[in-house]
């Protein structure tokens, strides 16, 4: 029995273990949102799984080897049709959460049945101290090899269900090597070598279909047709085609239609630009589709724009990708737009350079790696980087679906010491959507509409800071770094409506 192919053995189940709970927990805030309750009950469960796996381990007396070739097959067969199934049962059930949690329950009892059997089976062959110590080992490097590939490789390469069905494939390979690893103490190695063969070609077929699955898998989830989708490391990216024109949607949420994202662009960027002392040094954060980049430019007297945003995936699309290329009026690629992906806190620490005009274009604090671009600390470090007479302005959500989450963004721009100025407009594909204008002292430089805009005239602009009694100010909590109240703000009250 070759025991450096057993230690092998043990990395790649445990990084086929990790990969499948990190699958799920990734799958579930997809498709469910609220990425840190998704994530915290997967692993919750997951680890109370593995240690329901391990109790039972200890009523298997005979076969051992057997067992452990079996179990690792059943990890295959579950483990890669994980993220298939719950795609699907997704759009065409009403039992998501139940065959989620199952799918936890499963995997995670079978991958709990696996080092406790094979401690067992190695026990005659390695001192119990070394036996213990090299297995746990590997089972943490594997580990560690699962949460940095995971993120950096196979998402973005390979998505979410060809990753499954890869990994899938990789356990059943386990299994099958594992009949000739443990030949000498198997009883039947044949018949478990069929079953491994005829289960990693079944796979191999789910892997060569898997971009087809996903396609599917996507018309079902959206009502137009999937024209380009895409993983990155950080988000799925999918555009449609409708009636109405194309959509973006980033990990299931809608950032725009080309219907109507002129109300929203036109409301975003015009108001700040019309009362920033000068225009000539222009920052955008987030907007990687381009959209704000595109009204910056309206302005003749605009002498750079820099666009900085976290997925060079979104800014790519943006610029290759021929019908949103048009729509931004080839923005990005201006020669007054520089493009910097990188992370918008990062880029204004790192920096001195100010600038007149700042358009804060994040999507909506729904978790908390969003929520920390929604802080005190965050609206310090952009404070720092506006001119004298700069003005800035951040999206803001909803002032009626998410009412409160709109009035702490506010608050909390208040408390890092700016001057504020609330206001709405309605965007159809959106409903009514808010913004929150910003400056060191109260902004009063007024300079005229560019010509050519489709929502926003004076009368218009001098309407959209009135807002009605249902989307009036309410009392919120300033949001903070160490306690982000927004995002808890955010998910009780758009969970609400969805």
């Amino acid at each position: 029995m070759n025991k450096t192919l057993l230690f092998v053995t043990v990395l790649v189940i445990a990084t086929c273990g990790l990969i499948y709970e990190l699958i799920v927990g990734a799958l579930a805030s997809y498709l469910l949102g609220d990425s840190i309750t998704q994530f915290s009950t997967v692993i919750g469960g997951y680890l109370f799984a593995m240690g329901i796996g391990s109790y039972l381990s200890r009523f298997l007396e005979k076969g051992l080897a057997q067992r452990f070739v079996e179990i690792e097959l059943a990890v295959a067969l579950v483990g890669g049709l994980c993220a298939p199934i719950l795609f699907l049962t997704f759009t065409v059930t009403n039992v998501f959460q139940v065959v989620l949690y199952g799918s936890v329950l499963v995997i995670g009892t079978l991958v709990g049945l696996e080092i406790p059997l094979l401690l067992r089976i190695l026990q005659d062959q390695v001192k119990f101290k070394d036996l213990v110590s090299q297995v746990l080992t590997f089972d943490y490097l594997g580990a560690l090899l699962a949460s940095v590939a995971f993120p950096l490789f196979f998402v973005p390469k390979l998505g979410l269900v060809r990753t499954s069905l890869f990994f899938g494939l990789l356990n059943a390979l386990v299994g099958l090597w594992s009949t000739w690893l443990l030949a000498p103490v198997l009883g039947h190695p044949l018949r478990l070598r069929v079953k491994a063969v005829g289960l990693s070609l079944f796979l191999v077929v789910g892997l060569a279909l898997g971009d087809r699955l996903t396609t599917f898998y996507e018309e079902q989830l959206f009502a137009d047709e999937v024209v380009s989708a895409s993983s990155s490391p950080y988000q799925r990216i999918v555009l449609t085609r409708g009636k109405r024109g194309f959509s973006l949607f980033l990990n299931g949420n809608l950032q725009f239609a080309s219907v109507d994202e002129y109300r929203y662009h036109e409301s975003l960027v015009h108001p700040a630009m019309v009362r920033a002392g000068s225009v000539a040094r222009v920052l955008i954060l987030g907007g990687g589709d381009g959209l704000a980049a595109r009204e910056v430019l309206r302005y003749p007297e605009v002498q750079s724009v820099t666009l900085v945003d976290l997925d060079p995936a979104i800014t790519g699309l943006a610029t290759k990708y021929e019908e949103l290329a048009r729509l931004n009026h080839h923005a990005l690629t201006h020669p007054k737009t520089r493009v910097i992906n990188t992370d918008a806190m990062k880029f204004l620490e790192e920096g001195d350079s100010l600038f007149d005009v700042v358009i804060v274009d994040f999507p909506d604090p729904n978790n908390f790696a969003l929520g920390k671009l929604y802080t005190t600390g965050f609206y310090k470090l952009l404070k720092k980087r506006m001119a004298k007479d700069g003005v800035a302005v951040v999206q803001s959500t909803s002032p009626l679906f998410a009412r409160r989450s709109f009035w702490c963004v506010e608050a909390t721009l208040k408390a890092s010491g700016f001057w504020t100025l609330p206001y709405h407009a309605l965007v159809p594909s959106f409903g009514e959507w808010g913004y929150v204008l910003v400056a060191h002292e109260p902004a009063l430089s007024r300079r005229s509409l560019p010509e050519g805009l489709l929502f926003l005239d004076e009368p218009t602009m001098e309407g959209l800071s009135r807002f009605p009694p249902d989307m009036d100010r309410l009392p919120a909590e300033v949001n903070r770094l160490n306690n982000q109240v927004l995002v808890h703000y955010y998910e009780e009250e758009w969970r609400r409506w969805n």
